[in-house]
């Protein structure tokens, strides 16, 4: 999800937490693009493994809303749940929230309390290697034979 860094952050200092409709696919499908909406707090010292920051990156203005993979000493590894392709050295000053809750259907949904997150987080991250070579390996290749038996290139 990306969006406005500038606008987010002066928000969050002005108030505790945030909400603002979804942008991109990074993070479906627990996140529709232009459907859901996001609640973000404030964050309040370190995060932790599974929660999802907004951050920028030191060269843009863009907020990304990503889920922390692993806290290192000083940063994060982080992933969209949707990419294939890790963020490294994400630093706490980067960081401007965290995701509390988000409205799917117009149900609002807390990271904290619903199973049906934590359960959602967890099949995620264990079905990770399956969807990795199923989009990473295999569709390329099968793309591949396709375009050869059509006899295109």
């Amino acid at each position: 999800m990306q969006g406005n860094l500038k606008t987010a952050a002066q928000a969050l200092c002005e108030q505790e937490e945030i909400s603002v409709l979804t942008s991109g696919i990074s993070m479906r499908p627990m996140l529709r693009q232009h459907k859901d909406i996001v609640v973000i707090k404030r964050t309040n010292g370190r995060l932790k493994k599974n929660d999802v920051p907004l951050y920028h990156r030191n060269e843009s203005d863009k907020f990304i809303l990503h889920r922390i993979l692993k806290v290192t000493d000083d940063g994060y590894v982080i992933r969209g749940d949707n990419l294939f392709r890790k963020e490294y050295d994400i630093k706490d000053e980067n960081i401007v929230g965290v995701l509390k809750a988000f409205y799917r259907g117009g149900k609002y949904i807390d990271c904290q309390k619903s199973t049906g997150y934590k359960i959602y987080v967890f099949l995620n991250r264990v079905s990770y290697p399956v969807r990795y070579i199923r989009s990473v390996i295999i569709r390329p290749f099968l793309g591949k034979i396709k375009r050869i038996l059509l006899g295109k290139k």
